[in-house]
């Protein structure tokens, strides 16, 4: 079992939800309102007056063998706009 932690920002909302759905993967944990900057190019979202776009974050426990897809499928949502952003991080699950 591996652990998946997605953040991405809100305007990929739907689409999210709409990968989740493909691989079916019914459980995780969603956090709305997420602040943060990423570590290579991205700008800030914070929700204030200066970066007003915000993320929202899933923690999602996998099979194995679902984790390449879901991975291949979040670098594909990443590149739809480089500037809106879409990061997956993997733990592996004793």
């Amino acid at each position: 079992m591996k652990a998946v932690f997605i953040v991405f920002n809100q305007a990929h909302t739907e689409r999210v939800e709409y990968i989740l759905d493909q691989l079916g993967i019914n459980g995780y944990t969603w956090w709305n309102d997420v602040k943060g900057r990423g570590s290579e190019t991205g700008e800030p979202r914070m929700g204030t007056h200066t970066w007003p776009e915000m993320n929202s974050a899933l923690l999602t426990i996998v099979p194995d063998d679902k984790v390449d897809g879901l991975l291949e499928k979040v670098k594909k949502l990443d590149n739809i706009n480089l500037e809106v952003g879409a990061r997956a991080f993997v733990w592996d699950i004793l």
